[in-house]
């Protein structure tokens, strides 16, 4: 998907009420052709920066939970990637480093801006879920793993 193709997509879910945090594992399902109401809805949870904007954006959120829905364990015959911790810490270095050296933090306030909590910064935000969910899947294929693939069909 290319990062054009991702802002239509963002900008399609966010209008159809979906956050940060809901577009970026919708994104991850689409890859694999999947569908999973129940994973969306649970991704909601990290909404608006954990719910009052001053937890973390809901799309780094997001990317540490789909990293984890390609590489952690699921069930009990599942074993983690082993290069799950080192894929987790290297996308919350990423965004610390280029998300939150550009808007001063990786809060969700810190990126909003003077936008008020619970609305997307439609500056800034579209943005950063499209170059996080792009981070996320060059890590996954820098580890040798098919984003259009899920975990057990690896």
């Amino acid at each position: 998907m290319a990062m054009d193709d991702a802002t239509m997509r963002i900008m399609q879910h966010a209008a159809s009420g979906y956050c940060c945090s809901q577009i970026i594992m919708l994104f991850a399902l689409e890859a694999q052709g999947r569908e999973n109401p129940a994973l969306v809805r649970a991704m909601s949870g990290a909404c608006h920066g954990l719910g009052d904007c001053s937890g973390p954006c809901g799309a780094l959120t997001a990317a540490v939970c789909v990293l984890g829905l390609y590489a952690g364990k699921g069930d009990d015959t599942e074993e983690a990637h082993e290069r799950f911790p080192l894929m987790r810490s290297e996308i919350i270095e990423w965004f610390q480093s280029e998300i939150g050296g550009q808007y001063g933090g990786t809060r969700c306030l810190d990126i909003l801006g003077d936008k008020e909590c619970g609305s997307p910064n439609p500056e800034r935000c579209p943005g950063v879920v499209a170059a996080t969910w792009g981070k996320c899947l060059e890590i996954l294929v820098e580890n040798g793993l098919d984003p259009s693939s899920p975990k057990e069909e690896q």
